[in-house]
């Protein structure tokens, strides 16, 4: 039986050099921070990248809901299950932000006995790639306005500087704000905001960066303003690339940890996926693929996301595709998306979850139109009528046809996740497992026609509406020679639609893009869809009200 206020065991973690010799690594191909984490030298990759890669396990979920669905303690707990079998295995997750750690949902390193550890390091700072982001991005930000200060000698239109400024702490005051007031000596008077770090091009670009060259390709690839005649000025323009790789030179490399059981755990990269890409990097899931049988990894918030821009954006670019799809499912999610209120749950209710079934059926039938195969998680809550569950196991095997397994993986760790592991290789264990990928449309599709047939074909939407301002600015983009790069749709994580209060998987509705951002750096463009916004607030109870300091040190509430 799982219950949300499990704790996890008391123990002590592996010194990391044994995590990483399980990998075949030795001491040193790792950079040491404290015992039990470390990052990868890049230039393990020369030495493993002739191996024959291993099977990537995608970890993704139905609609998240304010109860959450489970996902990221699934992929740890089902490392940990294949672990148990005797497999080699890694799990591949972002780094959690100090955004979410502190605002509405708290820290994202897992619960119970399905975490990776050291929980509270890896919940706050880690090894600084996130501020490493931040300092580049804002570094980027001053050299703009220091330029047009300094003369401006590349004619930079004030009013068409797009790069904003970041923060890795949710904060809707600096959402707009005017900079340069004061005096003559205190810069250029203009509009500007702030975006949470892992919202910045930057973090994108880490995590689909190939190495270092590539790295700093990218960067200088970034539109950053345009002249006032029109003309686009790029980061590249205003020689700093080599200063922002530099901040990034240690960000770029992979971090090292484990799992509550001890399998190697890579955390690496931090982009939400309703705001930006929402996948663990390309570095550090390449390697993971290079020196284990089997990867897990994760992408943010529902299939409609995390799932969808890792196979229209991540795949087409690196030729990594998974060979299966784990969708995560719970019984009180399924509640919720039946109409329920929150409040009530956990109380059984065979009504609603019917209703609330059209929202997984939904999920199953878009993973089905990229060619993957599917195997349906239900993630065990405490109080889960045993009814509705095997209800919900007859339709997943009768109805939608595929594969089904409980997950109890926080009261139980890897043993609550064996079902599941099961369940996964065997549909590893056919031929051709994963071989029938295909994105949702070819690459060289225009946006607007991109947008069309994700509205229409994954989120069930009746087509798309560009407000003027996206309008011209896709029209601007498209006359540069960017109209047909991949499109990330930036759009409320609470409902298939753009509109956060619609369950379940509504119809009749018109996906609304008020906003075309340019992530030219990262390889495509952002589309912001109905008031989804690029920095966050904090709720009425901030998760920072219930983390508090011991005398002796420890750091307790960061779950």
């Amino acid at each position: 039986m799982q219950s949300q206020d499990v704790e996890a065991p008391a123990i002590v973690p592996r010194p990391i050099e044994e995590v990483a010799a399980d990998l075949g690594l030795s001491q040193q191909d790792l950079e040491y921070y404290g015992p039990y984490k470390a990052k990868i030298r890049l230039g393990v990759w020369d030495k493993v990248k002739s191996r024959p890669a291993g099977r990537l396990i995608y970890m993704t979920a139905i609609t998240p809901t304010p109860a959450g669905e489970g996902k990221t303690t699934t992929a740890i707990g089902l490392t940990e299950a294949l672990g148990r079998l005797g497999k080699r295995v890694a799990v591949c997750l972002r780094e959690p932000s100090l955004g979410p750690t502190f605002g509405l949902k708290g820290g994202a390193t897992g619960g119970g006995r399905a975490q990776v550890v050291p929980m509270d390091e890896i919940n706050l700072h880690f090894t600084g790639d996130i501020h490493a982001v931040g300092a580049a991005h804002n570094l980027l930000a001053a050299v703009i306005d220091n330029h047009i200060h300094q003369g401006n000698s590349l004619h930079i239109d004030p009013k068409r500087v797009s790069w904003r400024r970041v923060m890795d702490i949710n904060d809707r005051q600096l959402r707009h704000i005017v900079v340069g007031l004061g005096g003559p000596a205190d810069g250029v008077v203009r509009e500007t905001g702030f975006d949470i770090t892992v919202a910045s091009e930057i973090m994108a670009i880490l995590c689909l960066a190939e190495d270092l060259v590539d790295l700093q390709e990218r960067l200088g690839r970034m539109l950053v303003a345009y002249t006032t005649d029109g003309q686009p000025i790029y980061a590249r323009d205003l020689r700093v690339t080599g200063a922002l790789a530099a901040l990034l030179r240690d960000a770029v490399k992979p971090n090292l940890a484990q799992t509550l059981e001890g399998q190697p755990a890579f955390i690496h990269g931090g982009p939400f996926a309703n705001i930006a890409h929402g996948n663990s990097s390309i570095i550090a899931t390449r390697l993971a693929l290079h020196l284990a049988d089997y990867v897990v990894t994760e992408g943010g918030f529902g299939a409609d996301l995390g799932a969808e821009k890792f196979f229209d954006i991540v795949a087409p670019a690196t030729g990594l595709h998974p060979h299966v799809v784990v969708l995560v499912a719970s019984i009180r999610a399924l509640h919720y998306h039946g109409g329920v209120a929150r409040s009530r749950l956990q109380q059984p209710n065979s009504a609603a979850l019917q209703r609330g079934l059209a929202n997984l059926d939904r999920h199953v039938e878009n993973l089905r139109r990229y060619g993957l195969p599917v195997v349906v998680a239900i993630n065990h809550f405490a109080g889960d009528d045993p009814q509705e569950i095997e209800d919900l196991r007859q339709h997943c095997r009768h109805t939608l046809e595929v594969p089904v397994a409980v997950s109890d993986v926080v009261a139980r760790g890897g043993e609550g996740g064996e079902e599941l592991a099961q369940a996964v290789l065997e549909v590893l264990s056919q031929p051709n497992a994963g071989a029938g990928f295909h994105p949702l449309f070819p690459m060289d599709f225009p946006v607007k026609q991109k947008l069309d047939r994700l509205t229409t074909e994954i989120y069930g939407g009746d087509g798309v509406e560009l407000l003027p301002a996206a309008a011209t600015e896709l029209e601007h983009l498209t006359q540069l020679g960017y109209g047909r790069l991949p499109v990330c749709v930036a759009k409320t994580q609470s409902s298939l639609s753009d509109n956060p209060h619609l369950r379940g998987a509504p119809t009749g509705w018109t996906l609304t893009v008020r906003e075309i951002r340019p992530s030219l750096g990262a390889g495509f463009l952002v589309a912001l869809a109905g008031d989804i916004m690029t920095m966050p607030g904090l709720p009425a109870q901030p998760a920072a009200e219930r983390v508090q300091l011991t005398p002796d040190g420890r750091i307790t509430g960061l779950f």
